[in-house]
């Protein structure tokens, strides 16, 4: 309930080209995407959804629990191209998941270079950190990854600062992160 979803058109989309298709009121279902795969439920859908026409620059924003599925695009001349958007609440988690310790291992280094170089400051770092690196500490396994010092355990993103800040070797973080998803398992 916390993200909005949406499309902003780069070309005129009239039905015939399949702009998205839309069941009105389905957020409102508790099971949601689940029935998806359902015979039953792909005959309700075809019997009962809607789809809207876009030109060029129009948006479509809708709540992502909106049951919708991709039109078809019977034209023979018109290739859709429009911008998909997902905004997220910051009180909310994104739909998509993203391995942000691949990235964390992939970026350590190159941070790292670009810091000892002088191209970066600490603040330019920080700002990639805050966008590669997860900087949540949860879920995790309270048992074996408490709470020290605060009210929550140190957070990935804590880990690499600390990581940049202390000139560790990449072994070392690497180390510390597999240790970190290992305390995060229940």
């Amino acid at each position: 309930m916390l993200t909005l979803q949406g499309a902003v058109a780069h070309v005129d989309m009239p039905l015939q080209s399949g702009p998205t298709l839309y069941l009105p009121h389905s957020q409102k279902y508790g099971h949601g995407y689940l029935i998806a795969e359902r015979a039953e439920f792909k005959a309700h859908f075809a019997e009962h959804r809607v789809q809207l026409p876009l030109r060029k620059g129009d948006a479509v924003f809708f709540n992502p629990a909106l049951l919708h599925a991709a039109g078809e695009n019977r034209s023979t001349d018109i290739q859709r191209i429009a911008n998909l958007l997902q905004v997220s609440s910051a009180f909310g988690r994104a739909m998509e998941s993203v391995d942000r310790g691949r990235m964390s291992r992939t970026l350590y280094p190159q941070l790292q270079a670009l810091l000892q170089s002088g191209e970066f400051d600490a603040a330019a770092a920080d700002r990639v950190l805050a966008a590669s690196a997860e900087g949540y500490a949860f879920p995790t396994n309270l048992d074996r990854d408490p709470p020290l010092g605060g009210l929550a355990p140190a957070s990935p993103q804590q880990w690499l600062r600390q990581a940049l800040a202390e000139q560790w070797p990449a072994a070392r973080l690497n180390a510390q992160l597999d240790s970190l998803a290992q305390r995060r398992q229940s």
